[in-house]
């Protein structure tokens, strides 16, 4: 059965300090995927693309997207 990156999560959890030696296996899977998309260029683009637009929204507003996306009360 094939690994899925967030077994090691899962793993980690369960095996607390003991997950050095005891998540090695999920742990490569993890790495595999992560590098799979490192190499990827059009993730690659899709990322700076959305970094980009984010940048040029921050510049307009100076308001960080985190906060811009933060819902406001409905009661004051």
């Amino acid at each position: 059965m094939a690994l899925h990156p967030t077994d090691f999560t899962k793993c980690c959890k369960d095996s607390g300090i003991l997950m050095v030696v005891k998540c090695r296996k999920e742990n490569s899977a993890l790495k595999e995927c992560l590098t799979a998309y490192y190499n990827d260029p059009a993730f690659y683009e899709e990322c700076k693309m959305e970094y980009l637009k984010e940048r040029e929204e921050f510049r307009k507003t100076g308001i960080p997207t985190k906060k811009r996306l933060q819902k406001l009360p409905t009661s004051m």
